[in-house]
C-alpha cells in the first residue's frame, strides 16, 4: 500500500508540475490590445435568456479598438421574452435573428450558432467571435483576441473566462475544467496537432478566423456534438488549421451554473461524451482521478508522508491552475480531494443519464455523438 501511494503521490506531483509549465506557456493576451481593422461579427445564441442577454449586449456594445463591428443575436425558441429584451436595444450593429426549427441530427446550440453565421455576409479578413449570453466581457476583450490570432498566427483561440463561483457546489465543480486541460495538456504541442486527445476550448467565448471556419465546415461539422466547442476546434485542426486555449481571465467572467441543481444538471448532460461518449472510459477517468487525488490525502489522515506530499500536489496544481483561470485560489484548492469526489458523482449521473437516455438540457432531449474532449460541461 505505502507503494502504491508513493506512486500516486509521484503523478500528482508531475501533474503539479505540468500545471506550473503550462502556466508560463499560456498565451496572454496584450494589456493594450491595437484597434483592429478586421471587420468582427458576434453571434450570440439564446434560449430563454431573457435575465442575462441584456447585459451581455451592454458589454458587447462596450468593446473598444474595433473599426466594423454587428452584433447577431439568434434567438433559440426562446419562451421567456428574450427576443423583446433584444428590440428594446436600440443600436444599428445589433441584429436579431430567428432561428429555423430544429433540424434532425442537430442539436440547438451548434444550429443556433450556424443560424447566425448564416445570416451574415462574409467579409474579407472576417474574425468571427461566439460568446454565450452569461459571459461578461472587459472593453478590450474582442480586439484583445484577435491581436492574438495576428500574433501567434493561430487559427481559433478560445480565451477561458474567468470562472465565477458562489456557494459550495460551484465553488468544488467551477474550477475543475481550466484544471483538468492546465494539469493534462502540452498547451503548445496541442495547438498543431490534429490529434483528437489533444484540444481543448471553452464555447463560452471562441474566436475564430472565418475562412478557417468555412474551411472546417462550421457549425454544420458538430451539428451533433454536445461538446459542440472541442469539436469545433478539432475540425478546424482537420483542415489544417490550429488553436487552443488562450488566457481569458483579463477578458471575460462568467458565472455558467448557479447553486447545486444547475451544476448537478448541467454537468449531467454533457460530461459523459468529455471521455468519448464511452461510458466505461467515464468510469474509468473518474476511477483515476479518484486514486491519484483523493486515496494520497486519506492514506494522510492516516500518517503518510508520502500521502501528504501527494495531497499538497493536488493542492499545488489546482494553485497553479487558478492563476491561469483567475479562479479562487484560497482556500479552495485544499478542497480538492472534495472536488474530485463530487465529479465522480456528477460522472456517475451522466453515464446513468446517458445509458438510460433521460438527459435533457432547455428543454430539449441530448442525443449527441460522441468525441473524446477535455473540457467539461456547458
Amino acid at each position: 500500500m505505502s507503494r502504491l501511494v508513493r506512486g500516486l503521490a509521484a503523478v500528482a506531483a508531475m501533474g503539479a508540475a505540468h500545471a506550473a509549465v503550462n502556466s508560463v506557456l499560456l498565451r496572454k493576451p496584450p494589456a493594450d490590445p491595437p484597434r483592429t481593422a478586421r471587420p468582427v461579427t458576434v453571434v450570440l445564441p439564446v434560449r430563454d435568456e431573457a435575465h442575462h442577454v441584456g447585459d451581455c449586449l451592454v458589454a458587447l456594445l462596450d468593446q473598444r479598438g474595433l473599426d466594423r463591428f454587428r452584433v447577431v443575436v439568434v434567438d433559440d425558441g426562446s419562451t421567456d421574452g428574450t427576443a423583446d429584451v433584444v428590440r428594446a436595444v436600440h443600436d444599428h450593429r445589433v441584429r436579431l435573428v430567428t432561428a429555423p426549427p430544429l433540424p434532425s441530427g442537430w442539436l440547438g446550440k451548434p444550429h443556433a450558432c450556424a443560424a447566425g453565421v448564416a445570416a451574415t455576409d462574409p467579409r474579407d479578413g472576417e474574425v468571427l467571435v461566439f460568446v454565450d449570453a452569461d459571459v461578461r466581457l472587459f472593453p478590450d476583450a474582442i480586439a484583445a483576441a484577435a491581436a492574438l490570432l495576428d500574433s501567434t498566427g493561430l487559427d481559433l483561440v478560445s480565451p477561458w473566462p474567468r470562472p465565477l463561483a458562489t456557494g459550495a457546489a460551484e465553488r468544488l465543480v467551477q474550477p475543475l475544467a481550466p484544471w483538468l486541460w492546465t494539469t493534462t495538456l502540452p498547451l503548445r504541442l496541442a495547438e498543431r496537432s490534429p490529434r483528437p486527445s489533444l484540444a481543448a476550448a471553452n464555447g463560452q467565448f471562441l474566436v475564430v478566423r472565418r475562412d478557417a471556419y468555412a474551411r472546417a465546415g462550421g457549425h454544420g461539422a458538430v451539428r451533433g456534438e454536445v461538446l459542440e466547442d472541442i469539436a469545433l476546434l478539432r475540425a478546424v485542426k482537420r483542415a489544417g488549421g490550429s488553436g487552443g486555449p488562450v488566457d481569458g481571465s483579463r477578458l471575460a467572467a462568467c458565472r455558467m451554473y448557479e447553486g447545486w441543481p444547475q451544476v448537478r444538471d448541467g454537468y449531467a448532460k454533457s460530461l459523459w461524451a468529455s471521455v468519448g461518449g464511452r461510458p466505461a472510459a467515464g468510469i474509468a477517468a473518474a476511477a483515476v482521478l479518484t486514486a491519484v487525488y483523493v486515496l494520497p490525502p486519506v492514506a494522510a489522515l492516516g500518517g503518510s508522508r508520502a500521502g501528504l506530499l501527494g495531497y499538497l500536489a493536488g493542492v499545488a496544481g489546482r494553485l497553479f491552475s487558478a492563476r491561469v483561470s483567475g479562479s479562487r485560489a484560497w482556500p479552495d484548492a485544499l478542497a480538492h480531494p472534495i472536488s474530485i469526489l463530487t465529479l465522480d458523482v456528477l460522472m456517475l449521473r451522466s453515464v446513468r443519464g446517458r445509458r438510460r437516455g433521460s438527459l435533457s438540457w432547455r428543454g430539449r432531449p441530448v442525443a449527441p455523438t460522441g468525441g473524446p474532449s477535455a473540457t467539461m460541461g456547458r
